[in-house]
């Protein structure tokens, strides 16, 4: 994708080679407005623009579509500063590690992931053995749960790293509150004691903390490898590539990465998130490095096909960036993401279960669902 602009995924065309946005036609312009925002990168592309001092080289027609995902993008990077300031004071009285993931973390920490980042809510990581406290704090300072059923809440509370999703009765904000990055019935739930421990306190934020510069990009490679959702695929995988190239610079990152994701059990997370950075982003990183990740991946025939549907399952989500099969890729990615999540017998009755709640919205859940 290195001469002309292709009309196929634009929009990681446009990510990568900002620098050569202002030569493209408009159709093609159009194209890549509709793929961009399809793929919630508008914000990003139009910050890379502005960082290379072109945004007012573009035609005016989508220079004011950039311009206004750029105003969201920092009106919203503010929400996020106040929203983990009123956390953390609800919290404050609790002295726990309050530790904000993903993409509040980006903007806490001030790193370059932030810029052009939209947000749909807020995450954060606190110890298990305080999840009940947590709860009942928020919900004194105005965070209630949704109207979830007895097999939801079961769901979530005994099988899931986290609390059901809880919504600000006033400001309408959603906040996910884990107590670790992978679901308790995961084969190998990492320690999330270590995430805790070494945390990184935020000083423009008292009370808060992010993870460790490993710990991030391991934590953005677990997301996107085990989630059942893609639809976000391009621009976590965007995020990826700016924390590496960022945290790069750290004396050391590389092994420290290697090493973490040993004591982490998350070396397959790891192994993806290298190949996809490099694959579609080119992230430089060091040879000998690279090749441990290599060494990482899953063993013939997984080996061969995994690729192929990755490379379909991180494009662009729009129909003028789909590669053959990509359907298909995407339902195997789906269908993957579930194995990983439960045993085989436990994500059978789960789907049972949801389908029989889609079937039948107006019943409740069978009652041996949940033991």
């Amino acid at each position: 994708m290195s001469g002309l602009a292709p009309r196929a995924d634009l929009a990681l065309w446009a990510l990568k080679h900002p620098e050569r946005l202002p030569t493209l036609d408009v159709p093609r312009w159009e194209l890549l407005i509709r793929q961009a925002r399809r793929a919630d990168v508008l914000a990003r592309v139009a910050a890379r623009l502005q960082a290379h001092g072109l945004l007012e080289a573009v035609p005016a027609a989508p220079r004011s579509h950039l311009q206004t995902a750029l105003t969201l993008a920092r009106a919203q990077a503010g929400e996020v500063r106040r929203e983990a300031m009123l956390i953390c004071a609800a919290l404050s009285q609790l002295d726990i590690p309050l530790i904000f993931l993903k993409g509040a973390a980006y903007v806490l920490a001030g790193l370059p992931a932030a810029e052009g980042r939209l947000f749909s809510d807020t995450d954060i990581l606190v110890p298990r053995q305080s999840i009940q406290a947590v709860e009942g704090h928020l919900m004194m300072h105005g965070w209630m749960g949704g109207h979830h059923d007895d097999y939801d809440q079961h769901y979530y509370r005994v099988w899931m790293h986290e609390l059901p999703p809880m919504e600000h009765v006033q400001r309408h904000t959603v906040l996910d509150v884990h107590h670790n990055i992978l679901p308790l019935t995961t084969r190998h739930p990492p320690d999330a004691a270590l995430l805790l421990r070494d945390a990184r306190r935020v000083e423009s934020c008292p009370g808060a903390s992010v993870l460790a510069p490993p710990d991030m990009v391991l934590h953005s490679m677990t997301h996107l490898f085990h989630n059942d959702d893609l639809s976000h695929g391009l621009r976590d995988l965007s995020d990826l590539d700016a924390l590496l190239r960022h945290f790069s610079a750290l004396p050391g990152f590389w092994e420290q990465l290697l090493a973490r994701a040993a004591a982490l059990g998350l070396q397959r997370s790891l192994h993806y998130g290298a190949w996809a950075t490099q694959t579609f982003f080119d992230t430089p990183m060091p040879a000998d490095f690279a090749a441990h990740c290599r060494g990482m991946g899953p063993s013939w025939p997984v080996s061969t096909w995994m690729p192929m549907l990755w490379r379909r399952g991180l494009r662009t989500p729009h129909a003028s960036a789909a590669l053959p099969g990509t359907g298909p890729a995407q339902l195997a990615l789906y269908m993957r993401a579930h194995w990983l999540r439960m045993p085989p017998l436990m994500l059978a009755r789960h789907l049972s279960v949801k389908a029989w709640k889609r079937l039948t919205p107006d019943k409740p859940a069978p009652a041996t669902a949940a033991p």
